[in-house]
């Protein structure tokens, strides 16, 4: 389903603001998300990463096996940035590749410690950084700031829920 800016401020305002249940705040900002393009997508994903990372890493780390997601991660940072770039767009547009089969099968908090991780390393620059100066679509900045707006539990709910949905579960096609 495809959003309109206009659809995407009177969804997530509506979730937000007007005394909505808790988990319509978080339905509502997981559907704006998956509207996103997916480089809005991975941006939101790395700015919230490194904007509310320190609150949200132990929750996705502490929970998680990330050895099991170390394989990927090494594979991606043997990579040039336009492959790893690519990458990430197809688990984000759930294109069926190895990686993203193999992304696919790991659990929710462990994708959630993926995504910390592939974070963490294109901060030190060993995964392609964020482009200097990119700007969010009116969207993106919408669902970032709802993101912020949330509670903790909240804001782990919708990272939680859109990285799930990322990549392919090879075993969904059988």
């Amino acid at each position: 389903m495809t959003f309109t800016s206009d659809a995407a401020s009177t969804r997530l305002s509506n979730a937000l603001n007007y005394g909505s249940q808790p988990g319509d705040a978080v339905q509502s900002t997981t559907a704006v998300f998956q509207s996103l393009s997916p480089d809005d997508q991975l941006a939101v994903l790395w700015y919230a990463y490194t904007e509310m990372g320190r609150s949200i890493t132990p929750a996705a780390t502490g929970a998680a096996r990330l050895q099991l997601a170390q394989g990927l991660l090494t594979q991606i940072k043997q990579m040039s940035y336009a492959e790893q770039l690519n990458v990430m767009r197809d688990l984000a547009t759930q294109k069926n590749t190895p990686i993203s089969r193999s992304y696919g099968i790991l659990s929710n908090n462990t994708k959630l410690a993926f995504w910390y991780e592939l974070s963490e390393l294109m901060v030190k620059h060993l995964v392609v950084p964020m482009p200097v100066g990119y700007e969010f679509s009116r969207d993106g900045m919408q669902v970032l700031e709802a993101i912020k707006a949330l509670d903790f539990g909240q804001q782990i709910s919708v990272l939680r829920q859109v990285v799930a949905d990322m990549g392919v579960d090879p075993f969904s096609e059988c």
